[in-house]
């Protein structure tokens, strides 16, 4: 044999006993899709870590779900939230923020994902789950955050976290209904009072374990801002990848006491414009 064709024919015999890849360590496609607002387009991307987030999210929109949809609550630095179905006919005085299917998605909580400005979050009622709306989502605004306000957002998400742990014991369930009680009447003072108390107890047991933000996490506030007080309380699913401009001339709008457009603010189509 030719010794010029030995080491050829080496390397094919090695590169056909090499193992192909299975299905788990190829790459996942990424979901990206597309919001045709009244105000420009919003490209978003769906994160694979919420794999049942971003399967109703493509449901919903190929469904047609979405398509005609309004923002209807707007807060400037924090959010533009929309998908109440029931906002398509809606009328100027009409009360929003209560439409969905009849079902919810449970929670998808993951620790790189967090809310910086662009990101993608489901909305929810108030649920000890914090199982998300099946149609409801918001897209972050957000503010830039110093490192002291970055503190007081972690120690909320503490207390939030505390009374979801506390909640498994009885003994603490009347704190938290005062705590909670406190909250709908607008009485701050007596909500932080009890919301510090139950987490001190959190902290005493082994069991609990607090969230600490990450220094990449903190830096990314710090400069391109963001709403970190929702940080394991709502699910993080996608990100604005094209678009932000618009998100900010959204939030911009002038709204009514209800956080409400004064004009509609639509959503004239939503689209699955590409599986990478």
């Amino acid at each position: 044999m030719n010794r010029s064709i030995l080491p050829l024919l080496i390397m094919l015999v090695i590169a056909a006993c090499s193992p192909k890849p299975t299905e788990q360590e190829k790459q996942p496609e990424t979901t990206q899709v597309k919001l045709t607002t009244s105000k420009g387009d919003i490209v978003l991307q769906l994160y694979n870590e919420t794999p049942q987030h971003r399967d109703n999210f493509i449901k919903i929109v190929e469904d047609g779900v979405l398509d005609s949809v309004l923002f209807h609550r707007v807060i400037e630095t924090f959010m533009i939230q929309s998908g109440d179905p029931d906002s398509k006919l809606a009328g100027p005085e009409d009360t929003l923020g209560n439409g969905g299917l009849l079902y919810t998605v449970p929670a998808e909580f993951h620790p790189d994902l967090f809310h910086k400005k662009g990101a993608l979050g489901a909305a929810r009622d108030n649920n000890p789950e914090k199982a998300s709306s099946s149609t409801q989502f918001y897209i972050v605004q957000g503010k830039v955050f110093t490192d002291s306000l970055i503190d007081a957002a972690q120690n909320r998400i503490n207390g939030w976290l505390a009374e979801s742990f506390l909640r498994q014991d009885s003994a603490y369930l009347p704190y938290i209904d005062s705590m909670n009680v406190a909250l709908m009447s607008g009485d701050r003072e007596t909500y932080f009072r009890f919301s510090n108390y139950l987490k001190t107890e959190a902290e005493t047991k082994e069991e609990f374990d607090p969230h600490i933000i990450p220094e990449s996490q903190r830096d990314v506030y710090k400069t391109i801002g963001g709403s970190p007080h929702l940080d394991q309380n709502y699910t993080v699913f996608g990100e604005v990848v094209s678009g932000l401009e618009v998100v900010d001339s959204i939030a911009a709008v002038a709204t009514n006491p209800l956080d409400r457009p004064l004009e509609d603010v639509r959503i004239l189509k939503v689209e699955v414009i590409s599986k990478e």
